[in-house]
Formats: structure tokens, sequence, C-alpha cells
């Protein structure tokens, strides 16, 4: 009778060894994925959310830019003794 509790005792070794394992597989497994979809990515020319966010940031900055700069020109313009127009300008 004093084998059974070694035995439990082993037992409860090896299934903690094959969980350790399982879990380095899952890991391993997500690792390989991860690698297979990013590359998958890169190849149909597709961008991050990060890279598309600052990009969308830039885009929304140079358009209110823009806007800022149509009012200017048309402040600029109704200010003008007489009006020129683009041809005038360059002849």
């Amino acid at each position: 009778m004093s084998d059974r509790p070694k035995f439990f005792d082993d037992l409860a070794g090896v299934a903690g060894g094959a969980i350790s394992a399982i879990a380095g597989l899952r890991e391993e497994m997500q690792s390989l994925v991860r690698a297979r979809v990013e590359e998958g990515l890169r190849r149909l020319d597709v961008v991050k959310r990060e890279d598309f966010d600052a990009m969308a940031e830039l885009a929304r900055r140079a358009k209110a830019e823009v806007e800022a700069l149509e009012r200017r020109v048309a402040k600029l313009e109704a200010a003008a003794p007489e009006s020129h127009t683009p041809e005038d300008i360059t002849g």
C-alpha cells in the first residue's frame, strides 16, 4: 500500500508535464498562425490599422488647413479693390 501514494504523485507529475507541454504547443501554434497571417497580409499589401489611422489623421489635418486657406483667400479676394482672375495673373 505504500506504492499507491507514489503512484498518484507520479501520475500528477506526468499530468503536470503534459499540461505544460500542451501549453507550450499552444503558444507555438499561435506564433506560427500569427506569422502566416502577417505574411499573407504583406503579400496582399494590406496596411496595418495603426498606419491607416495615422494617415487618416494627416489627411484630416491637411483638409482643415486647406479649408482655412480657402477662407483666407476668399477674404483677401473680397477685400481687394479689383478682382483678378488666375488668367490675369498668369498672363
